[in-house]
């Protein structure tokens, strides 16, 4: 399997910036809404494509991707920076990672009517634990923290399971959340984590099928692509 890691930065040239209000603004809602087209206007080829490639924003008009094509070239962005992404891994092997996700589970709730019955809902990790643990007064931030770091690496244990690698370590640098606004399946509201750590591969192959499709959901909105690197 042959992927592509590409680099993509918006030019600062005057008609460029002059739109970067619009390419690249500073609510996080509107700015994954405005990246989510803007990805798309380098690797849309028609009105039948499903979306192939993985996204993040590393923020001032910069991208990374990763994708089973390269992004075609366009009059918005820099040329492209982009390589081949042909990792050869062996089981045992040990990465650092770096990875935004959407960290979500599926909670059996009761559906409501005369035939009341369970049904999964998808929650967001960190608010649904957050939601079923009390606050010490004035500690709903450190409560947060904690509540973060001990589900995010819950859910990246879970993910190694079936995905080729075993977790060591995972650290979150930040848990934010983002509104998508009324257009966009009535003002979803996502909650994001960055993470980083360390894990160790247990099937190549499937880690690195896992890479390609990515982890976690809202992948059209900049979330589920893993970077790695080898630790020395």
């Amino acid at each position: 399997m042959t992927l592509y890691l590409s680099r993509l930065t918006l030019k600062r040239t005057a008609p460029t910036a002059a739109l970067m209000p619009l390419l690249d603004p500073p609510e996080p809602g509107q700015a994954a809404d405005a990246h989510h087209r803007l990805m798309w206007s380098v690797f849309s080829d028609g009105a039948a494509r499903e979306r192939d490639f993985l996204w993040r924003s590393d923020g001032q008009g910069r991208f990374l991707t990763l994708s089973a094509r390269t992004p075609a070239p366009n009059d918005l962005f820099q040329p492209h920076e982009t390589k081949a992404f042909e990792p050869r891994l062996n089981a045992g092997d040990r990465l650092q990672f770096k990875l935004r996700a959407n960290a979500t589970k599926d909670r059996a709730t009761a559906s409501r009517g005369p035939k009341s019955h369970r049904r999964d809902r998808r929650v967001d990790i960190v608010m649904d634990r957050l939601h079923r643990e009390a606050a010490p007064s004035g500690g709903r931030s450190e409560l947060r923290d904690r509540i973060a770091e001990a589900a995010a690496s819950e859910w990246m244990t879970r993910q190694g399971a079936d995905r080729g690698f075993r977790r060591i370590t995972t650290a979150v640098e930040s848990y934010s959340t983002i509104n998508l606004g009324r257009r966009r399946r009535q003002g979803a509201t996502l909650g994001i984590l960055d993470l980083l750590g360390a894990i160790e591969v247990t099937c190549p192959d499937l880690f690195v099928q896992a890479l390609a499709r990515g982890f976690g959901r809202a992948k059209a909105w900049g979330c589920g692509l893993m970077l790695i690197r080898r630790v020395l």
